[in-house]
């Protein structure tokens, strides 16, 4: 019996006491793991929380922007075109960033990218030069009073295509229209100069009926500027022997600064020409089926023709003329590409009625 007892107490000796009070504290101090239940509970309810905050904020906004709308309707259009311009440019940033990302990790050029990404790349491009200025005016302090100010009494100047109302994009791009259309008559005009110097009697007679044809209100066919393609290759219409006055009139009518020296004059016309070039490979192996109204707009609008009160058909029709030229001539003829974006868009509405 001694014995037996005995035997018990050791065994109870070799395994220990069991774990007090004391102990079960000391284990949670130490860091055991909680539960997931918690965890996950405490996730739902802060994601609730988020989503309760964020449907009140909604709210609010909706009936301050109703409000603006009853009171202030002229104030709210600018309120609304603002809001929407900022979501559409960081939609646009973003974007970009894709794009770049695609470049950067499959090793491409901005040559070899779909039409769209290209088209986009190079907007964005624009939109970003235009947008310094303002940038740079308010770096001082207290400059942004001024900038608001400015922003308001000259948004075609100041503001990016985001920042327009839908009134504002016709009116402006009018506006635009209306400055390089002063510049189509002086290219002819200084296309049938140039014409005069030219060594072939049979091209010379050529380009000079085709000028003239033009000044009195004709629409050439692409079979007759692609017929006199090698004269824009060399002396005296290609870019780089051109007149500086007929450079600066092509410089106008890519919305391009003409007051540089002539050097850069030509530079800047010549990698603004071969983009366009680009794109319209591009646009051709997309196909013109694909775009949109408003694609078909825009690209006849960058390469001459005002298609503000143009139908898709009629801007399909024009764009199927173009890419028949454009993809035909090589890079040395990229003269022949610039002096026709006034050639084949200055009669064109008219040659139709």
């Amino acid at each position: 019996m001694a014995l037996s007892r005995a035997g018990c107490r050791w065994a109870l000796w070799r395994l220990g006491p069991g774990p007090g009070p004391a102990v079960t504290v000391l284990s949670r101090a130490r860091g055991a793991p909680r539960s997931p239940v918690c965890c996950l509970s405490a996730k739902a309810s802060s994601r609730s929380v988020l989503a309760t905050l964020a449907s009140k904020v909604k709210h609010i906004n909706g009936r301050y922007e109703r409000f603006l709308e009853r009171t202030f309707p002229r104030f709210y259009v600018l309120y609304a075109t603002f809001t929407k311009g900022i979501q559409a440019l960081f939609v646009e940033v973003k974007e970009i960033r894709k794009i770049k990302s695609k470049m950067s990790h499959q090793s491409l050029s901005v040559q070899q990218l779909p039409y769209r990404e290209m088209e986009r790349l190079r907007q964005f491009r624009r939109d970003v030069i235009k947008a310094i200025p303002i940038g740079v005016i308010a770096i001082p302090p207290f400059a942004n009073f001024l900038v608001i100010v400015l922003m308001y009494f000259f948004p075609r100047q100041l503001l990016i295509r985001y920042f327009w109302t839908p009134s504002q994009q016709v009116e402006f791009l009018e506006a635009y229209d209306a400055i390089r259309r002063d510049s189509y008559p002086h290219v002819v005009k200084s296309l049938a100069l140039a014409a005069r110097s030219l060594p072939d009697p049979q091209l010379q007679k050529r380009l000079q009926e085709l000028c003239t044809e033009v000044q009195r209100g004709s629409q050439p066919r692409v079979a007759e500027l692609y017929a006199v393609r090698s004269l824009f290759s060399g002396s005296p219409l290609g870019l780089n022997k051109l007149q500086v006055s007929h450079v600066k009139a092509l410089s106008r009518v890519l919305f391009l600064t003409p007051h540089l020296p002539a050097f850069f004059l030509r530079h800047r016309l010549r990698s603004h020409v071969l983009e366009i070039r680009h794109l319209d490979r591009a646009m051709l192996r997309l196909g013109l089926g694909q775009l949109s109204e408003e694609e078909l707009k825009a690209a006849c609008y960058l390469r001459g023709l005002n298609s503000t009160h143009l139908g898709m058909s009629e801007c399909r029709a024009w764009l199927e003329q173009w890419l028949g030229l454009s993809c035909k001539l090589q890079a040395s003829e990229a003269s022949l590409l610039a002096n026709s974006m006034v050639l084949l868009s200055l009669n064109y509405v008219r040659a139709k009625e």
